[in-house]
């Protein structure tokens, strides 16, 4: 089953007649479609990708964008989760077939998800939000990840190295075992750099450490466009380092989210005003992708 959904004056109908109708927020469809899990790949103990065959969602989606997924089928958990967008596997034809989730089994929902088999129907809506704004070649791209916050990251390398930009991948967690993916990224062209807090990987520390070195060298003349996601300390010390070298930055911010189409306030986050001063937006239409002098942190 497929539903089309537009959001209008900050709330969310089905179009009539069930026409496409342009979300004015994101200028992107969002449809709600019945997704069968094509593939569940267990990672770990705790971290898994999921695919879920959804064609258009899958066509449509953006760097950075996120789906609200009803991981259960009774009152715990009663509302979707939000995910952002992993991967979008293609079939031999190029088409865009199916997305897939990088989770961690954390709290139910997660672990509802860890445990789905393929065959399994989840409702999924999207593609929802405000997504990353590629750059191009001279500027280089600076991806800064903490754990699961590599997810927006898959789609926003692929877009930028078919544009020839130069990236690099700075990528943290606790431990090795938080750290996925990386042959992915250096297949795809992307220079990686990674950190664990307990040194089983790479530099011992967390990832804003070679992030300021790399800062502190690169050439002045050099314009790069840094883009970050993960826990919120994280994106608060990458957006501080970002204004202290006067480099711009975008960051995707995790809140939670009870409906991802802006009706229920959950996720409201402070940000400047123009003209001065401060108000709240819903980080699920105004971001998540925000920049990140934007953000009252």
């Amino acid at each position: 089953m497929l539903s089309v959904f537009s959001v209008v004056n900050q709330k969310y109908h089905r179009s009539p007649n069930h026409e496409i109708t342009k979300c004015p927020y994101t200028s992107l469809v969002v449809v709600d479609v019945d997704a069968e899990v094509v593939a569940n790949t267990r990672l770990s103990a705790d971290y898994n990708v999921i695919a879920l065959a959804a064609p258009a969602i899958a066509s449509d989606v953006k760097p950075g964008q996120f789906v609200m997924v009803r991981v259960g089928t009774g009152s715990d958990p009663l509302l979707r989760r939000p995910f952002s967008v992993f991967e979008i596997l293609r079939d031999e034809r190029g088409r865009a077939t199916a997305i897939t989730l990088l989770n961690k089994r954390v709290g139910v929902g997660t672990r509802l998800l860890f445990k789905m088999e393929r065959g399994h129907v989840v409702p999924v809506l999207g593609p929802l939000g405000r997504p990353f704004e590629p750059v191009e070649p001279p500027i280089r791209a600076w991806l800064v990840a903490g754990g699961v916050g590599l997810a927006p990251f898959a789609t926003l390398a692929e877009t930028l190295r078919t544009r020839a930009v130069d990236v690099t991948l700075f990528y943290g967690g606790r431990s090795a075992t938080d750290l996925f993916y990386v042959d992915w990224f250096q297949r795809l062209g992307v220079r990686t750099v990674l950190t664990t807090e307990d040194g089983t990987q790479g530099e011992r520390g967390r990832v804003t450490l070679p992030l300021e070195r790399a800062l502190r060298s690169i050439d002045r003349e050099q314009p790069i466009m840094m883009y970050a996601c993960g826990p919120e300390p994280m994106l608060e010390a990458v957006a501080h380092l970002a204004r202290r070298f006067d480099r711009p930055s975008q960051v995707s911010v995790e809140r939670v989210m009870g409906c991802g189409l802006g009706g229920c306030y959950s996720c409201v986050i402070r940000v400047r005003q123009h003209h001065g001063g401060s108000h709240f937006v819903r980080s699920c239409i105004g971001g998540p992708v925000f920049r990140g002098d934007e953000i009252v942190w």
